[in-house]
């Protein structure tokens, strides 16, 4: 028998796929008994799991009538990208150059440091979802590198930061993939405009090459800005 918690999980991750792939566009509105129905359980998981992704800020709850998928405008993508960038800068400043705020607490909450061993198995892993993501991105799969993308921040994110951070940054990048896909989707040549530079950024982190590992992060934050730029483009009457 699934336990009602993880049925709310499967649910909220289930609706999560499918409003990254664009399958349910922003703006698109439904109700707990529609969702309950179309996966066939009762309210209860479906209503949690509706709550749980509005606090993620992927919908909007709306009076009586149910809930809404959220519509981020380019400002919003922007101000993502930002954080994203500073958090992101901060937590790679520490692990690569030894700076002590940051550095205290990825060692702190049992996290390696600067010059401290990193577990093989974890390394493996993290290069296998590069690797996958790099492949989707020249591919122009954008459905598998999106998946494959979010494993591979996280997994860095693990070995770099902590849980806290991690989880925030995971947020921000599901909303800018939720931003982004549209405008990727009914594009041309969609493989040209995905970045891939996940290995690369790999191999200077294992170098520990803060040089390196700095300029392909401005290329990271670099193309996501480049991107809300197009998309507000698109978007402005």
């Amino acid at each position: 028998m699934i336990k009602r918690s993880t049925l709310r999980a499967q649910i909220a991750a289930a609706l999560r796929d499918e409003i990254l792939a664009g399958r349910l566009p922003a703006g698109s509105h439904f109700t707990v008994k529609e969702i309950a129905e179309q996966y066939g359980v009762s309210a209860t998981p479906v209503r949690e799991a509706l709550v749980d992704l509005a606090a993620q800020g992927l919908l909007d709850v709306e009076q009586h009538r149910g809930f809404r998928v959220h519509e981020f405008t380019a400002g919003d993508y922007r101000a993502m990208v930002q954080a994203r960038m500073v958090v992101l800068d901060g937590l790679f400043h520490g692990y690569l150059e030894g700076d002590g705020a940051v550095t205290a607490l990825a060692q702190g909450d049992g996290h390696p440091g600067p010059g401290l061993a990193v577990e093989p198995v974890a390394m493996a892993s993290v290069r296998r979802r590069a690797e996958a993501a790099v492949r989707a991105a020249r591919a122009g799969d954008l459905d598998v590198l999106i998946g494959y993308d979010l494993r591979f921040w996280r997994e860095l994110g693990d070995i770099i930061g902590n849980t806290y951070i991690c989880d925030f940054l995971d947020r921000l990048r599901v909303q800018c993939w939720v931003f982004t896909v549209p405008g990727l989707r009914g594009g041309p040549e969609v493989a040209n405009r995905l970045w891939s530079g996940h290995r690369e950024l790999l191999d200077a982190v294992e170098r520990q090459d803060a040089v390196e590992a700095r300029r392909i992060m401005g290329e990271y934050h670099g193309h996501a800005l480049a991107l809300a730029e197009k998309r507000a483009m698109r978007l402005s009457p």
